[in-house]
């Protein structure tokens, strides 16, 4: 599953970890990204949708119609 979310595009960020000896090794911050699955009462069927945290409070908040119209609007298949 890769690290990114369908709806807000949010995507793994990299930086450093500095030890107590400040010695710098690459690092990866990744987004919380869960798998969830929304009824689409307008096709008839469930879609699951990779989103980030922030994108299931989206989705709580416009409705899931218009977050998969959002989501196909970015060229995302759904």
């Amino acid at each position: 599953m890769s690290a990114h979310c369908q709806l807000t595009g949010a995507k793994p960020g990299f930086g450093k970890t500095i030890s107590h000896s400040h010695r710098r090794t690459s690092r990866r911050f990744d987004p919380n990204i869960q798998r969830k699955r929304y009824w689409l009462a307008r096709e008839g069927r469930y879609v699951r949708l990779t989103l980030s945290a922030k994108g299931i409070k989206t989705v709580d908040s416009i409705g899931v119609e218009a977050a998969v119209a959002r989501i196909r609007a970015r060229g995302v298949k759904v």
